[in-house]
């Protein structure tokens, strides 16, 4: 069978305050109504049924979680006691799935982009299954096609078709965020997608990578599925590190006996890790700022406006090309091409005001 897993764990720290340790930005119902994880969700329900979907979140996150898909079987809704990065994330989803369905596959899927057409995602994860369902030895990665030299986002270098006519490639290597000139070279040489962080694999094929790659990792998957009361005791020693550097940049070079194929999305894919990145998805207020509720603004505009608080309101005047986020628990004022030194701040906040406003 297919079955779907939606990492939702983070904390999205560089959308501080607008989310927290408290409501990370997944959470969050801030474009159009509708949070992050609900738009992930209804991009793959109706692919694999509800009770194949489960959802990886923090402990603390798992009640909105259900609240928020009612749909999803509680006990499909997986709650990390701590966060121990995207290994550990998929790994023990896996391992579920596996005692469940020992030939089941399984797409490994991301709550914080947004992606549109919702259509062509679906035909390239049915293709991602297809492929991984085919030949158990394949691990499955999503590529999309870039538009522009990004270095916020990991690449990944793609060589031959898998066969003539094939939409998918052998993957030759993963590379890090790189340097804007390396950037552009990777976009002139058409040989480059951006990482989706999205994968299609039979759960048994990962375990098996985990025997060979991270033993101990699989040890900790093993004795979880067996006796899942342990969770609390067991998680927190797992190894901190994500499936990429762990399984998938091995597995390209030949590592545990399988393959990497990437497919393309040809798709809108949006990273909203940032307030300049969110903005273009929040409504305009007809003199070019992006607004969400009560705003004012004179002789303003490329602005991101955002005021959290009912009982009041945001007035700005002879503002450009700012982000003002007003929350009940802080007020945040930086330039919209600097909104990644959010996460920096928020550090700062946590250290000089205290933890509760972090």
């Amino acid at each position: 069978m297919q079955h779907v897993l939606i990492l939702a764990g983070g904390s999205g720290t560089r959308l501080w305050p607008l989310s927290h340790q408290g409501e990370p930005k997944q959470l969050l119902e801030f474009i159009d109504g509708v949070s992050l994880l609900r738009m992930a969700y209804e991009r793959v329900a109706g692919v694999v049924p509800d009770a194949n979907i489960l959802v990886c979140t923090g402990a603390s996150y798992a009640d909105t979680v259900a609240t928020l898909l009612p749909e999803i079987p509680a006990e499909n809704i997986l709650g990390e006691p701590v966060g121990r990065d995207s290994l550990n994330a998929v790994a023990w989803p896996a391992g579920l799935i596996a005692d469940r369905d020992p030939e089941g596959v399984m797409a490994v899927v991301t709550a914080d982009h947004i992606i549109r057409p919702v259509d062509d995602f679906r035909m390239a994860l049915q293709y991602g299954f297809d492929l991984a369902q085919a030949d158990p030895t394949t691990l499955v990665t999503f590529g999309v096609v870039p538009t522009e030299p990004n270095t916020g986002f990991g690449y990944l270098h793609r060589g031959a078709p898998l066969e003539p006519g094939s939409r998918a490639h052998e993957v030759l290597e993963f590379v890090e965020k790189p340097s804007i000139q390396v950037a552009r070279q990777y976009l002139d040489s058409g040989e480059y997608w951006w990482n989706s962080g999205m994968f299609v694999w039979r759960a048994s094929t990962l375990l098996d990578c985990l025997s060979q790659l991270k033993p101990q990792t699989r040890r900790y998957v093993d004795e979880l599925v067996t006796d899942p009361s342990r969770l609390t005791e067991i998680y927190p020693l797992m190894e901190k590190v994500s499936v990429d550097i762990a399984v998938m940049e091995p597995a390209s070079r030949g590592g545990c006996g399988v393959h990497v194929a990437a497919v393309p999305l040809e798709i809108q894919w949006y990273d909203v890790g940032s307030y300049e990145a969110l903005a273009p998805h929040l409504p305009g207020d007809g003199m070019g700022n992006s607004v969400t509720g009560l705003t004012i603004s004179i002789d303003s505009t490329g602005n991101l406006l955002i005021n959290d608080r009912p009982d009041a309101v945001l007035a700005v005047a002879g503002l450009h090309d700012m982000a003002v986020v007003s929350t009940d628990r802080a007020t945040l004022v930086v330039p919209l091409s600097q909104s990644q030194q959010v996460k920096a701040l928020v550090a700062e906040v946590a250290a000089k005001a205290g933890g509760q406003y972090a």
